[in-house]
């Protein structure tokens, strides 16, 4: 299937209308007087201020991972995921900021978690769509340059990193798989968002999720969503998922991000959806990208943790780390 310069083309399916992409149920493009109402309307919150916080991580991972799965938290929707012995990275960001200047756009409050050279060999590079908070061509040029992984993206991004140099590019759409050496499957999974990068390209690129799996462990990693019918169809489909990585930020207002981005009450939902033995938040108090500050989402998944006496959902720092050891095969 081809790629053309403004997206994907391909057969119609029931996400694709044979020109755009569009979520499984309906939802509203933001008009530019939605995002006037947001820019002039703004309601924050008490805690709504930023700052940036010089602190670098301690923290050291094992060159491979073959029982269950080692997560560490980088920033923003960037996490190590160690599992079956491979080493796979989700939405890698380093740059300074999330924009195609260095000069503008947002910031990063906070280094990295772990800087590249600490990390080990990369097999694996998913991409979960094409905002620039998510995919930062700096960042996968430099991951090529060093390891030489495999990218798994979503239908249509091909050309975008073929043109920056990238090779070993697999693109996936909604429920496709690829088996990476050793016996791990990257499996594509719907998610409630939208795609550009210009002002030509809106929903002509696929958005998704990950399953990322062996025979005895399985993560899973939400990309950026909203609250949608997938995380229900990916319980009914491979059971319970051992890690459930999982967006609680940039969510505010609620009128303008619900559609797209998962409050933290709605990422407390989707971890029991889910059945998720235990997740960690990610895509929190990096890029500051709504109207919530940069402990508001951090701070309301703690208190529904507090409420409801659970400890199987973790909020990490930068350099935060989940080990999960499983010694009995998943439900299939």
């Amino acid at each position: 299937m081809a790629c053309s310069h403004s997206g994907y083309d391909g057969p119609v399916s029931d996400h694709f209308d044979g020109k755009h992409f569009h979520n499984q149920v309906k939802t509203r493009d933001k008009s530019l007087m939605d995002v006037l109402r947001w820019r002039f309307n703004r309601e924050l919150p008490v805690d709504a201020g930023w700052q940036y916080i010089d602190q670098k991580a301690e923290v050291s991972v094992p060159v491979r991972v073959s029982d269950g799965v080692l997560a560490t938290f980088i920033n923003h929707a960037t996490v190590l995921v160690q599992l079956g012995g491979k080493n796979i990275l989700t939405d890698p960001v380093w740059s300074e900021r999330a924009s195609p200047v260095s000069f503008l756009g947002p910031k990063r409050y906070h280094p990295p978690g772990m800087s590249l050279d600490q990390l080990p060999p990369i097999d694996a590079v998913v991409i979960s769509h094409n905002h620039y908070d998510h995919l930062d061509l700096a960042t996968l040029k430099q991951l090529q340059a060093r390891f030489q992984p495999v990218f798994i993206t979503g239908l249509g991004n091909r050309e975008l990193l073929q043109s920056s140099g990238l090779g070993n590019i697999i693109e996936l759409d909604w429920w496709q798989s690829h088996a990476l050496d050793g016996g791990v499957v990257i499996t594509g999974t719907p998610a409630q968002h939208w795609s550009t990068r210009n002002r030509i390209d809106r929903n002509r690129t696929l958005w998704l999720g990950f399953l990322i799996g062996d025979q005895q462990t399985l993560a899973y990693f939400a990309g950026d969503t909203g609250m949608g019918p997938h995380f229900s169809q990916i319980r009914e489909r491979f059971g319970p998922v051992d890690l459930a990585l999982l967006p609680i930020g940039s969510y505010l207002p609620r009128w303008f991000m619900q559609e797209f981005h998962m409050s933290p009450d709605d990422a407390f939902e989707a971890h029991r959806l889910l059945g998720a033995r235990q997740s960690m938040a990610i895509h929190f108090g990096t890029f500051n990208l709504g109207d919530d500050g940069q402990n508001t989402a951090r701070n309301r998944l703690k208190a529904l943790l507090l409420a409801a006496q659970q400890t199987d959902f973790m909020v990490p720092e930068p350099g935060g780390q989940i080990r999960r050891q499983t010694s009995t095969p998943l439900q299939q």
